[in-house]
């Protein structure tokens, strides 16, 4: 990168930005942008990414872009330093690093975190910095601004901090965070969509990267800072101990989230039920599993709970269900005749399966008719139970009627009673 320039160097800039050179060194780096573009557009061609950090959703809002230009103008530089005075790009290299670092922050963090809408505000935020840094630079008010950054001081223990090494320490940082963000979205995303049926297995791989990752590049950051890391030995024993007093439940249910995904008893796509909510699980993070119900309710259940409480997984070692509806026939019904028409009807419903074959029982004499129990398996409970159940009924009615059996209602027999004749009176009259 340029060295910082001062007020008399930006005067002799002015003045060779108007000379006849200057409009070569502008051809040039117009040429190197068109290259850039072309070098960009090509890559993405042969690789097939679509809107990826290096690429963006267009080649020229990427991060590669810039750096191609970037590259391409230092060697021009090099080459047109001994023939033309250069000025053209002692002020368009410091343009393009700025645009790398805006490129680079937007598009890490639009990528780790692409459902925030704080994005927007981060990406004006740091663009604005890093274009007044820019003007800073250009005009040679850097300088002064770094003296001026540079004389405020104060001790912290034994050692002199400025606000200028805080200021510079605290970019560094940012700069070694979103790397780590960056790295670890990649690998993440690599991950998931890797080869394998055990999806499970492969979340648990990408959250364990992810933290892995961004541990490393917190000591990264925090080492850029200043701090030095041998010193929080003891305040990270202390803070450890602390936290593990205060935050049991949350060390509870992360622990218990890689435990699930490692034993793998709940799986991503497994039906059960917890605390009377029942429906599918559509993803289980590192603190707390999603369940899907079928009426589209959504419950967020801490893992712990999975580990500690009962819960009914109707998908874990065969996911077929067995489904029990009753029906009533009259008295003097000829049973054994009825039960394998009614079998066939259900076997011929769509979702019941032939394995378990479905099965028809005389359960019960009751008050008002014989009681039959029907009883019949599917394998997709997640498509739920009302449907299926409700076309099995269906068909038995179907048959019944055909039949010309009756399904009996309730009746009760009243006996009426005369009261006895009152005795006549011997006195009367």
């Amino acid at each position: 990168m340029n060295n910082t320039i001062d007020l008399h160097e930006f005067q002799d800039l002015l003045r060779n930005l108007t000379t006849q050179s200057a409009l070569t060194e502008a051809a040039v780096l117009l040429g190197c942008l068109g290259v850039s573009w072309l070098l960009c557009a090509a890559l993405r061609r042969v690789l097939h990414i679509q809107g990826a950090v290096l690429f963006g959703r267009s080649v020229v809002d990427g991060v590669l872009f810039p750096v191609f230009a970037l590259v391409l103008a230092l060697i021009a530089k090099q080459l047109l330093a001994g023939v033309v005075t250069v000025a053209v790009f002692k002020l368009a290299i410091p343009i393009l690093i700025s645009l790398v670092l805006i490129r680079l922050t937007v598009r890490v963090l639009t990528a780790a975190f692409p459902d925030s809408h704080w994005m927007r505000v981060i990406e004006r935020t740091v663009s604005w910095i890093a274009w007044i840094a820019v003007v800073l630079w250009v005009t040679g008010v850097m300088p002064a601004v770094l003296e001026q950054l540079d004389g405020v001081r104060w001790k912290i223990g034994g050692a002199q901090i400025s606000l200028r090494n805080l200021i510079e320490g605290t970019l560094t940082a940012g700069v070694v965070m979103v790397l780590a963000l960056w790295v670890s979205a990649a690998v993440e995303r690599k991950i998931i969509r890797g080869t394998g049926d055990d999806l499970s297995m492969r979340k648990m791989a990408a959250n364990i990267v992810r933290a892995v990752l961004l541990f490393v590049g917190l000591l990264f950051a925090m080492s850029a800072v200043g701090i030095d890391l041998t010193a929080l030995s003891v305040l990270g024993g202390a803070v450890g101990v602390g936290l593990g007093f205060g935050l049991q439940k949350i060390a509870a249910n992360y622990v218990s989230g890689f435990v699930i995904l490692a034993e793998r008893s709940l799986r991503i796509g497994d039906m059960v039920k917890v605390d009377n909510f029942e429906g599918r699980i559509t993803d289980i993070r590192t603190r707390y599993t999603v369940i899907r119900a079928l009426n589209g309710r959504e419950a967020i259940v801490p893992n712990e709970m999975l580990i500690t409480q009962r819960v009914e997984n109707s998908s874990l070692a065969d996911p077929r269900v067995l489904i029990t509806s009753v029906v009533q026939v009259a008295y003097g019904t000829d049973v054994r005749a009825l039960l394998p028409k009614l079998v066939e009807a259900i076997r011929a419903v769509e979702r019941v399966i032939a394995d378990p074959a479905p099965a028809v029982q005389l359960s019960a004499f009751a008050a008002d008719g014989i009681e039959l129990s029907l009883q019949f398996w599917i394998r997709d409970p997640e498509n739920g139970q009302g449907a299926v159940k409700s076309e099995v009924n269906f068909a038995v009615l179907a048959v019944l009627e055909a039949e010309g059996i009756e399904i009996p209602f309730p009746q009760r027999v009243v006996h009426t009673r005369e009261a006895p004749a009152a005795p006549a009176n011997k006195n009367a009259g």
